[in-house]
């Protein structure tokens, strides 16, 4: 199965993996990244999380031809620290995130999430859970349609793509993806359609909604800064503005000095930050890379170090 991991090595090694070490890939998916940590310890364990099964049951082949030292685990990384909990494990070296999807989720038409693919709406990372995207089209009110496409999608016309949603759900439920680009085609003048591709951003607002994104990503950050051990890092691959101002605020928020000790000479340790960020600016693909998957080019890299 063809998955190309994104700033694959620069986040490997910004990682900076101790071999006897505690890793955790927050974002599976078909094991790029897994695969590189796990071939980097010896005495050292990793842990996976995905809630895609098809993903779990790939990459534990993948994986095992590799070593044994690992365990995936069938869940959305908002429970980590739960998870982990479990395996009486609450200090760990370093985690990665990859927020994007993978290829084989893009291209398996099957999953709804592409609007180059006519499918059924779906869009699910777990493919068990209840709300699609189905169920958002056709449930959800003209206002929250309005609200969810202007915020997730950052769509100028947002409002009128959401009111013909709506009327034309009154006529026959929208059952595919195909119909839905046909509605976003006919709410927005022709030129602005064949340039800037609103379906692009109606899409993305509607797997953001289906699979909550941005509250999972905002509630998981604080809960593995808190799992890290000195000198343990963070890196967080995103792969839109909305992600990575969540990822910035928050790598900010726990790297600033507290204003009440700003200006002292000896600061208190109670008062020191608990982060300090490896790159103040997000690290982007090379034009090697962004030559050999076009599919990287919105991708940035942010790393911290627990202090």
């Amino acid at each position: 199965m063809k998955h190309y991991s994104v700033l694959k090595k620069e986040a490997i090694d910004l990682l900076n993996i101790d071999s006897n070490g505690i890793y955790v890939d927050a974002t599976l998916g078909y094991a790029g990244h897994s695969q590189e940590i796990l071939r980097r310890l010896k005495r050292g364990f990793l842990f996976a999380f995905d809630q895609d099964l098809e993903a779990i049951n790939y990459s534990q082949q993948v994986l095992e031809s590799i070593g044994q030292n690992f365990k995936l685990i069938h869940s959305n990384f908002v429970d980590l620290k739960d998870e982990l909990l479990k395996e009486n494990v609450n200090k760990v070296d370093g985690i990665i995130f990859d927020l994007g999807l993978s290829s084989p989720q893009i291209d398996d038409a099957q999953r709804g999430f592409s609007f180059m693919q006519d499918a059924i709406l779906d869009m699910r990372m777990n493919q068990s859970q209840n709300l699609d995207a189905k169920k958002v089209i056709n449930n959800y009110e003209l206002t929250k349609l309005t609200d969810i496409f202007f915020r997730y999608g950052e769509e100028r016309f947002s409002k009128s793509i959401a009111k013909n949603i709506c009327e034309q759900r009154k006529l026959q439920e929208i059952t595919t993806t195909k119909e839905l680009v046909a509605i976003i085609s006919k709410s927005v003048p022709t030129k602005y359609f064949r340039e800037n591709h609103p379906e692009r951003r109606i899409f993305q607002a509607i797997r953001i909604e289906v699979n909550q994104e941005l509250e999972t990503l905002e509630k998981v950050l604080p809960d593995a800064i808190n799992m890290l051990n000195k000198g343990g890092r963070i890196c967080v691959i995103t792969f839109h503005s909305l992600e990575d101002r969540i990822v910035k605020q928050i790598f900010n928020k726990y790297s600033e000095l507290d204003p009440l000790v700003k200006g002292l000479k000896d600061i208190p340790e109670d008062y020191q930050p608990m982060l300090k960020l490896i790159n103040k600016k997000p690290i982007l693909p090379s034009n090697e890379e962004l030559a050999e998957n076009s599919r990287s080019k919105s991708a940035k890299l942010r790393v911290v170090e627990r202090l």
